[in-house]
């Protein structure tokens, strides 16, 4: 099996912070955040493996600065490691104040993605190349 650079995996994700996704103080939910986390690991996970795989764990999350309605959430993520069938994948959240230009990283972590056939068996991942 021929191994991926870690730059074929690479992702990103952007999606607009609404009202609908804030508490009543105007910030996003932390739970918002790791859905999107969730969905910007599973692309680069996707990327690499080219099948469809499923979240296995979840490192935990620091929330560094907090989301304001009307902000850009930007997700960045790639392939880190792969084992058998399993990759681990890092993330990196970003929010830019779209009023100010301002980007600042405001959380971040790693995922592992296990790969699976169309009956939901474990298949073997393509090594990737550092």
């Amino acid at each position: 099996m021929r191994g991926k650079t870690v730059r074929e995996s690479q992702s990103e994700y952007s999606e607009l912070a609404l009202p609908n996704d804030s508490n009543g103080l105007g910030n996003v939910l932390g739970g918002k955040v790791m859905h999107l986390v969730d969905l910007a690991g599973a692309l680069a996970a996707m990327r690499h493996a080219r099948c469809p795989v499923v979240t296995a764990s979840i490192d935990y999350m620091n929330f560094l600065h907090p989301v304001h309605i009307g902000q850009l959430m930007i997700l960045r993520s790639s392939v880190n490691r792969v084992f058998r069938t399993s990759m681990e994948v890092g993330v990196k959240v970003w929010v830019e104040d779209l009023r100010t230009g301002d980007v600042r990283h405001t959380s971040s972590a790693f995922l592992t993605f296990v790969a699976v056939d169309g009956k939901g068996n474990r298949i073997p991942v393509a090594p990737v190349i550092p």
